[in-house]
């Protein structure tokens, strides 16, 4: 049943001064305030719209329980998106206005600690169920407010499942999982919303059982199919601007803790300096995610990540070539789907000074082609006691 935008303004503002909850009793001792008696029809449809918008997630809640939502995007009251992995979609979900998105955004902040108003207009943090918020308010976004929601993972997928999804080429998936058994250390390469946590969490799953997993995070989003995973959790400055742990700070603390392999889930900050001397000094088999175009990216990527840290250019590539096995990039096909698109090597150039991502294996539509790298690969496997 559709309430009435105004009969619901009114009565949503009663709520508010007096700091009671959307109970049936509460709403119709607000509308006896307002001069009305509703039937119990119209009472009920009020409740439930009120508690939609005065609890949790709202109207997005629907959405965020969906198993196959990974993203939610709010861009206006009428302009709700939502991706399923095959890239986005509008809903079938909407707002009253843009005065309830910034409600909406203000109580997510509120639900993550943070605050969300003019001298704030904007706010990163994570939702108690795990979520990922990003809420942008104007004068910031001069169109209205804008709401981004990373839904995690509710559970990990198998390999063997990915492939029958289509995430992972029939033809690529030995390949990857005798990079795990190797101890090959490697990254996780793709752009925003391209599947790179859901491919590294089934990796992940693959490693064995006895092995101790340290997690590094500035978001738990991985979710590995593995008994033995200990989470570690960045966290921001509080709004005093002090009591901050970076990620850099964890990859630290978790070498202390006798890592069998180490896990940045996302390498985007110094944090690679101490990863890229983690993995020269023993620590077999760690792995990550880097946001990057391409697998040929990758080297200039962690160069400018490891420039900024104060690492010279020389020191990061030797550190590459000595620690860093392959990268594994991920992408959308032209359908829009989320699936690995490549895997290379990273070996050092003609000169010797700088590393480069050497294609081994690229999947396209219905081929698999087979790059230079994959003789080194294949080397570095049986090097490792590993039938290719």
């Amino acid at each position: 049943m559709q309430v009435d935008a105004t009969l619901l303004e009114r009565v949503r503002a009663r709520l508010i001064r007096s700091g009671a909850s959307a109970t049936p009793s509460r709403v119709a001792e607000a509308l006896r305030d307002e001069g009305l008696v509703l039937g119990d029809s119209t009472l009920m449809a009020l409740v439930a719209e009120l508690r939609s918008e005065l609890a949790g997630a709202g109207p997005l809640e629907g959405l965020m329980a969906d198993v196959e939502v990974t993203d939610v995007l709010v861009n206006g009251p009428r302009s709700i998106w939502v991706d399923r992995g095959a890239g986005l979609e509008r809903s079938g979900v909407a707002l009253a206005d843009e005065a309830g998105v910034r409600r909406l955004a203000q109580r997510l902040a509120t639900l993550a600690g943070r605050r969300l108003d003019d001298a704030s207009p904007y706010v990163d943090a994570r939702l108690p169920d795990g979520s990922r918020l990003h809420a942008v308010i104007p004068p910031i976004a001069p169109r209205g407010t804008c709401i981004s929601i990373r839904v995690p993972r509710r559970r990990g997928f198998s390999l063997d499942e990915l492939v029958r999804r289509g995430s992972v080429p029939a033809a690529g998936a030995g390949w990857l999982r005798r990079i795990v058994t190797g101890r090959l250390a490697f990254l996780v390469s793709g752009g925003t919303g391209a599947g790179k946590t859901t491919v590294l969490s089934t990796l992940l799953s693959l490693v064995p059982q006895d092995d101790r997993l340290l997690v590094v995070e500035d978001s738990s989003e991985l979710e590995p199919r593995h008994p033995h995973v200990v989470r570690l959790e960045s966290r921001p400055a509080n709004v005093e601007g002090v009591g901050a742990v970076t990620m850099r700070e964890l990859v630290r603390q978790a070498l202390r803790m006798r890592p069998d392999r180490l896990v940045v889930g996302e390498v985007r900050g110094a944090e690679v300096v101490d990863l890229l001397a983690a993995l020269n000094t023993g620590h077999e088999g760690g792995c990550g995610t880097l946001h990057a175009n391409s697998a040929a990216d990758v080297p200039a990527r962690l160069e400018a990540l490891a420039l900024a840290a104060g690492l010279p250019r020389e020191a990061l590539h030797a550190q590459v070539a000595a620690g860093l096995d392959a990268v594994i990039h991920v992408g959308r096909d032209p359908e829009g789907a989320r699936c690995v698109r490549q895997i290379c090597v990273l070996r050092p150039r003609s000169d010797g000074l700088l590393v480069e991502a050497v294609a081994a294996l690229t999947f396209e539509r219905d081929d698999v082609v087979r790059g230079p790298g994959l003789d080194w690969l294949s080397s570095r496997l049986a090097g490792a006691g590993v039938d290719v």
